[in-house]
Order: C-alpha cells, then sequence, then structure tokens
C-alpha cells in the first residue's frame, strides 16, 4: 500500500475519533454556508461554532470535523463540514468581541490578575526532573473580572514579557469608566501608570503598596491627596493586615477563582500555535464561562 493512502487512513482515523452524537437547533443550517462573493464556502458563525465545540470538548482540530459529521449524519442534516485545515486557517480571522452583560446602570468592582497559558513543551514531571528545556513557551492571560458575579469583563492575551501593570489599560479600556466604581488587583499593579489611570477615569484604585513604601506628597500639602499615598497611610496606621480586611482586598481572590474555572474546565494549555488563533481560541473559551455562570449577588 503507498504511503499516500496509509496517510489518508491515519488522517481519518484522527478525524473519527472524535465522532459523538448531539443535539442542535435546526436553524443552525440557515446561516452555514456563504452566498457572497468573498470566496468563502462557510459563514464565520459556522467556524465559530465548530470553535466552540472543539475547545469546549478539548478536540484536536480532526476529531472536530468528525465531530461535526457524525451530528449532521444523526439528525439527517445535508450540511458540509469544513475540513480541520479550514477550521484552524480561518479562527484568527473571526473578529470574534467579548460577550458582556453589562447595564448601563451599574456600577461595579473589578478584579483583576494575571496568569500563564502553556503553549507547548515538557510537562511538570520533566521539568522539575530535568529542568526548563528551550522550547517550553508560555502566553500570559490577563482577566478583568466582575467582583460580584465571576463575570469576565476584559481579557487580554500577551507573550511572557508583559508586565500586569503594562496591561491594565487595554485590560480595563474594555469597559465603560462610567461603570466601574473600584479595580483591584495585587501588588503587581503597584505602578504610577496604573493609579494614574484610575484616577484619569475617576475609578478607585485598591493596589497594596510594596513593603516600606514611601509617600510623594506631603500630608500638609493644598494639592489633591494621590490615591497611593492614602494606602501607604491607611497600612502605616492600621497594619497591612487590618488594612486588607478593611478595604476588603480579599475579594480580588474572586479574579483567581475566575482563572481556577477557566483551567480546570477548558484546560491549562493553548491548543493553537500561531498568535491570532491563540486570542480568537482565549476569547471563544471566555465566551464560553460567561454563559456558563449563573449571576448571583454576593453579600
Amino acid at each position: 500500500m503507498s504511503d499516500t493512502i496509509e496517510w489518508s487512513r491515519y488522517n481519518n482515523t484522527l478525524v473519527d475519533r472524535g465522532k459523538l452524537t448531539l443535539w442542535v437547533p435546526e436553524a443552525l443550517g440557515e446561516d452555514w454556508l456563504c452566498n457572497d462573493e468573498s470566496g468563502r464556502t462557510y459563514t464565520d458563525r459556522a467556524i465559530e461554532v465548530l470553535s466552540i465545540l472543539r475547545f469546549k470538548f478539548g478536540l484536536t482540530l480532526r476529531e472536530t470535523e468528525g465531530f461535526a459529521r457524525s451530528i449532521f449524519e444523526w439528525m439527517g442534516l445535508c450540511l458540509q463540514v469544513p475540513d480541520y485545515s479550514t477550521l484552524c486557517r480561518r479562527l484568527g480571522s473571526l473578529g470574534l468581541i467579548l460577550w458582556q452583560d453589562i447595564k448601563s446602570s451599574d456600577r461595579i468592582h473589578v478584579v483583576v490578575d494575571a496568569t500563564g497559558l502553556k503553549v507547548y513543551g515538557e510537562g511538570e514531571w520533566k521539568v522539575r526532573t530535568h529542568g526548563v528545556g528551550k522550547r517550553r513557551t508560555w502566553r500570559k492571560l490577563h482577566l478583568a473580572v466582575d467582583e460580584a458575579n465571576n463575570r469576565i469583563l476584559g481579557v487580554v492575551l500577551t507573550t511572557n514579557d508583559f508586565k500586569d501593570n503594562e496591561v491594565l489599560p487595554m485590560l480595563m479600556n474594555q469597559l465603560d469608566p462610567q461603570n466601574v466604581s473600584r479595580v483591584t488587583g495585587d501588588g503587581a499593579y503597584d505602578e504610577k501608570k496604573c493609579f494614574a489611570w484610575a484616577e484619569e477615569n475617576k475609578i478607585k484604585a485598591v493596589f497594596p503598596p510594596r513593603r516600606g513604601a514611601k509617600t510623594q506628597q506631603h500630608g500638609n500639602s493644598k494639592k489633591k491627596p494621590r490615591t497611593r499615598d492614602i494606602l501607604v497611610r491607611g497600612i502605616r496606621r492600621l497594619g497591612r493586615k487590618i488594612w486588607k480586611k478593611r478595604v476588603k482586598y480579599h475579594r480580588r481572590s474572586i479574579a483567581e477563582t475566575a482563572m481556577y474555572r477557566f483551567k480546570t474546565l477548558l484546560g491549562d494549555r493553548l491548543q493553537s500555535r500561531k498568535f491570532e488563533n491563540q486570542w480568537a481560541e482565549v476569547l471563544l473559551k471566555v465566551n464560553i464561562l460567561n454563559q456558563m455562570e449563573t449571576p448571583r449577588t454576593c453579600s
């Protein structure tokens, strides 16, 4: 048997691994194929739906193709399924947006943090035994989370050489500043530009100053007191432990909870290799989490 036939059989085997049965609305077929002059066969909606299934169930590209074929066969739908190369090629150009559900009258408390997502590299056991390899690569996921209901309101994906404080303006500018009453983060955001951004947008910032931090403006000055100086004096007067309780700094852990949910339900590794595809993958996964989360009020 020729190498071409063997590869074809191996390829089909990988596709068949994803064949499962799932009920979907029949109206899906009405927005599946393109009828314009773009030269594309499938709509962005079709690629998005299959990509959501892919990331929700942790499927490879070939398995996703088989997954969709199985669905259509069981439902008796005469719809074509994009091949795995089309799913990969189109993912980064979907023009996705973050799904938010914020009322214009809401005044929310946003908590921010960042975590790492592995792209490729050895597992933790290999690293622990032999050290970090050269091909070990990470991306940094930055999240802005509604403290009251765990909904992710802002997301930025960067390479691992970006600092948290550098990304804060990009992260928070995805929200309307008029809807944000307060933003809380850890000591990584204790930078002048972070406090300056908060003051410019009239948002209360709670970023704990580093130990040994000094005030930048004298207390008797007639100028408007700086936010960071107020925090430094509060810690000196109350002590760091009591100060954290007083300002409810512990609510920042909601951001860590959101990251834990992300990694537990959708994996701690990015399946895509191109950065634009990784960005689209993160947006789809965040939208999945937001749709799964039931709004609730925290006391």
